[in-house]
């Protein structure tokens, strides 16, 4: 085997260097879409920090005055809706990272 090989590199033959370097460039290309679609995720962060200060706040709202109940709800479903939309286009950002580049 090591005797073909240096056959082959003194006949000028140089097949495996260009199979390694698709090689690693295809290596290159995964880790970046792994990396880009890490980063793109990171938006569901937000929206988790958001959707817990929406119902904390509702919490709080409830608890200082308890006949505002119902209308409180409705505006926390309301910032749970905005909250949770930012999230899912992060999210779908990061799908489309992975799998349509």
């Amino acid at each position: 085997m090591l005797r073909n090989t240096a056959s082959n590199i003194a006949r000028g033959q140089s097949r495996g260097v260009v199979t390694e370097t698709i090689t690693v460039g295809a290596a290159i290309l995964g880790a970046g879409k792994l990396i880009g679609a890490g980063v793109a995720a990171a938006g569901l962060i937000g929206a988790g920090t958001g959707i817990g200060t929406v119902f904390g706040a509702l919490i709080t709202g409830v608890a200082r005055n308890p006949a505002l109940r119902g209308q409180l709800f409705n505006y926390a479903i309301l910032g749970f809706a905005f909250a949770e939309a930012t999230g899912l286009f992060a999210l779908m950002v990061s799908f489309l990272i992975l799998f349509a580049m």
